[in-house]
């Protein structure tokens, strides 16, 4: 039906964001509240489902809410539940899709966020027709969604595809999931800025990055200092696409896939990220892969991305399952 529509709902540590997505991506009736993650997790979603019914109720009447698809840090697709999630004061478990279902008699799904985030390209983005495809988010961290046969791979575990937790070096960086070396500390926001920071200690080289303190070393601040010719940040740049581009190497000899796309805040520094990275995925791949792989950037909307793919979810379960068994 045209007025059908699913809630898509991305939860983070800081802010949680939520919005009704047509069939045809149309994000209707968005807003974000803050996620107060000190909090239970039950008041959560008490406060959230009164925020959802008040922007409802400004909806077009006639509306049918059809599901709800949530995406989320260590989310499991099988149990329903985040699990020991870092910035989510919730405990070891929380049954967060129980509990959406104590105020909702509909499908609700709930996955990784960046898993969420790959299936919203495979239904909303560019890789509609796709059936191989892996997404990577970059943001505060490195996130990564994979589909395989045209389904998202959750794994046994439920946990499969933390790409952003592979090993650059056993005695590198300290990460937050208490690990060294992991992939995110050297390729996300955070990564960038402290590769940067290390670049300036160690060579003498004239950097308008100098003049600025830490707090001020953002990744937008060294994006656009490579854009103007700074050396340093555009070594930054290039050293993070080469971490990026080897480690790509690795997840393509993993899935053989038709594209990887890169998502997220960091994704927006485009070619400058993009072309070194493309060099370097060459560099690296195994000859068998050379000329199969595609790296795009994501044809979903930087703002929009979270939600879409959340509510993405349902519509890709209605679409393989067929909507009578999902109500």
């Amino acid at each position: 039906m045209q007025n059908d529509l699913v809630l898509g709902i991305d939860i983070g540590g800081t802010k949680t964001s939520f919005g009704f997505v047509n069939r045809k991506g149309v994000v209707q009736g968005g807003t974000v509240i803050s996620t107060e993650a000190d909090n239970p997790a039950e008041a959560f979603v008490i406060r959230l489902h009164q925020h959802i019914e008040n922007t409802r109720k400004k909806l077009s009447p006639g509306h049918r809410l059809i599901g709800i698809g949530i995406g989320a840090p260590n989310a499991n697709y099988y149990r329903g539940t985040i699990e020991k999630a870092v910035n989510l004061n919730w405990g070891e478990s929380v049954d967060l899709v129980a509990l959406f279902r104590r105020h909702y008699n509909l499908p609700v799904s709930i996955t990784n966020d960046a898993g969420a985030a790959a299936i919203g390209e495979m239904i909303f983005g560019g890789a509609r027709g796709m059936k191989h495809f892996i997404v990577i988010t970059l943001g505060t961290g490195l996130g990564s969604g994979i589909v395989a046969n045209g389904s998202l791979l959750h794994g046994a575990s439920g946990f499969a595809g933390e790409l952003g937790h592979v090993v650059v070096d056993p005695e590198g960086r300290q990460c937050g999931c208490g690990k060294r070396g992991c992939l995110e500390t050297y390729v996300s926001a955070n990564g960038i800025r402290r590769t940067a920071m290390i670049l300036l200690a160690r060579q003498n080289i004239v950097s308008g990055l100098r003049s600025l303190k830490y707090s001020q070393m953002t990744s937008k601040r060294i994006y656009e200092m490579a854009l103007a010719g700074d050396a340093i940040a555009l070594e930054t740049f290039d050293r993070t696409a080469r971490i990026l581009g080897s480690k790509l190497a690795d997840a393509v000899a993993h899935t053989s896939p038709e594209a990887i796309f890169l998502a997220g805040g960091l994704s927006q520094a485009g070619d400058l990220l993009l072309e070194p990275t493309r060099r370097y995925l060459d560099t690296f791949l195994f000859r068998t892969y050379r000329g199969t792989v595609k790296l795009l950037l994501s044809e979903i909307k930087t703002g929009n991305g979270a939600v879409m793919g959340a509510a993405a979810l349902i519509w890709s379960e209605l679409a393989s399952c067929g909507e009578n068994a999902m109500t």
